[in-house]
């Protein structure tokens, strides 16, 4: 059955749409550039109000170790998803200050990359077009028979996701600027892709 995570919500609304459509996790990105961006601040007050049984990821790009572990521990966040240059290294030490699950999160654009995400040593791995929230899908041959549960993103939206699951079989599906409209998170989109989803699976 293949899990769906949406990411980038930034908003109460958010937060409002997300609890009634109940995606199996969602994100929260603390990356510098990007546009989604949420303070630690932000993100614990959405969290108080996202339902229980929905996981908060919170999404890095080469942050300090003991700073993705206080967010861990605290509950803020359930799973910390890697998007910059951590390596083993850095994995190991995350795992010394926390025992909650990791997401390495790769670009795919040969085998070659297949080959890298197949050997992280991360719970899970998240396979991307570019460094996540770009809206463009990748080639997704490349991932034919990908032999360890991974999360699916790249340009995601509710017109190709049908697709994407019956190629692809992702563990999940993890959607953010293919759910918006006009820079912001948009619950007829969410709604479309949570029920395509929930069908194909």
């Amino acid at each position: 059955m293949t899990r769906l995570k949406i990411c980038g919500l930034r908003r109460l609304e958010d937060i409002t749409y997300a609890n009634e459509l109940k995606p199996d996790l969602i994100g929260f990105v603390f990356a510098a550039k990007s546009k989604r961006l949420v303070s630690f601040r932000q993100a614990a007050e959405l969290r108080k109000a996202l339902s229980a049984e929905i996981q908060a990821v919170g999404v890095f790009v080469n942050e300090q170790a003991e700073t993705v572990a206080k967010l861990l521990n605290s509950g803020v966040i359930d799973l910390a998803q890697l998007h910059g240059r951590e390596n083993r290294n850095y994995i190991r030490r995350l795992r010394q200050l926390t025992d909650k699950p990791i997401i390495q999160a790769f670009r795919i654009a040969s085998q070659e990359d297949t080959e890298k995400a197949r050997d992280s040593i991360a719970d899970y791995v998240l396979l991307d077009n570019g460094m996540g929230g770009t809206g463009e899908q990748f080639d997704w041959s490349l991932v034919t028979g990908f032999d360890r549960p991974y999360f699916l993103a790249g340009g995601l939206s509710p017109d190709n996701v049908a697709v994407a699951i019956d190629r692809c079989q992702p563990f999940a599906v993890d959607a953010s600027s293919g759910l918006e409209t006009n820079g912001n998170k948009d619950y007829d989109k969410m709604k479309r892709f949570v029920d395509t989803v929930r069908l194909t699976r």
